[in-house]
């Protein structure tokens, strides 16, 4: 069974979001739901981007507040 799991990124700068996603992503499981929290505007572009690039699924991304919801689940 899948699970999610909070990447915490808030306050923190581009590259830093992403580099903590993608460390979550090497250690998550096929199947899991990662949400990462970034304040960084940045992240609502780079975090699909990548996405895209190594094949995983964006599940959502939204801004609420001043804190961006981006939810990737890892396919491969």
């Amino acid at each position: 069974m899948s699970e999610t799991k909070v990447v915490d990124a808030r306050n923190t700068f581009c590259p830093g979001p992403l580099m903590e996603l993608i460390s979550f992503m090497k250690r998550a499981e096929v199947g899991d739901q990662l949400e990462l929290l970034s304040t960084d505007e940045g992240s609502a572009n780079d975090v699909p981007q990548w996405i895209a690039k190594v094949g995983h699924e964006l599940v959502s991304s939204e801004k609420v507040e001043d804190i961006w919801h981006i939810t990737v689940k890892k396919i491969k």
